[in-house]
């Protein structure tokens, strides 16, 4: 795992937790989970080649458009639920938190950083919208719908009364050095946030 969210991620899950890995991909974190921290649950996935690839893996998956919420699952049905650079992709991010929420009384979210500063020095000067390893398609064929920034997902939590329990930064393939801790809005590229009720 050399992504910096799925490393800080696992840090953060409990051994022996039940959790449900929305938009889980090919599987990777869940599988990695299960191995080193007897983690159970279920993924999430609509893309077929993911769901194919988690069942190769021999993780429970579960073909489902998280836009159609997740009223297949009750309420504290989970230890945790958690998102991997998903959130900016749905209609409603603001439902989907609170849905995340109904289901484990914790949810682990990460999505990239739109106002990391590499991006704002292309827009700015390129005068185009950024392509990055966090960003990485063209502002016509992204499934990005809702860019935000470290500041609008706080600002969301404190609307819902949520508390952020931790937070952390990654940049490419690693977690932020000191100046994306202190200044996560400007230096960090991917936002890695933990988050539970009030």
């Amino acid at each position: 795992m050399n992504r910096p969210d799925f490393k800080r991620i696992h840090e953060w899950v409990p051994a022996g937790a039940h959790i449900l890995d929305l938009a889980c991909g090919d599987g990777t974190l869940l599988d990695a989970l299960a191995r080193d921290k007897g983690v159970t649950g279920y993924g999430l996935e609509i893309d077929p080649d993911g769901i194919t690839a988690c069942i190769a893996r021999g993780v429970n998956v579960i073909e489902q458009n998280l836009d159609d919420g997740l009223a297949n699952f009750d309420d504290g049905a989970c230890d945790l639920v958690v998102m991997t650079q998903a959130l900016q992709a749905l209609r409603r991010p603001d439902r989907a938190l609170d849905e995340m929420l109904r289901v484990a009384g914790e949810a682990i979210i990460t999505f990239p950083n739109f106002a990391y500063w590499r991006h704002r020095v292309h827009l700015g000067i390129r005068g185009y919208m950024p392509v990055s390893k966090s960003l990485p398609h063209a502002w016509y064929d992204t499934p990005n719908i809702h860019l935000s920034t470290f500041n609008d997902f706080e600002q969301l939590c404190r609307d819902k009364g949520l508390i952020i329990v931790d937070r952390a930064v990654g940049i490419g393939d690693h977690e932020g050095h000191w100046t994306s801790r202190w200044w996560p809005n400007l230096f960090g590229e991917i936002a890695i946030f933990r988050v539970t009720r009030g």
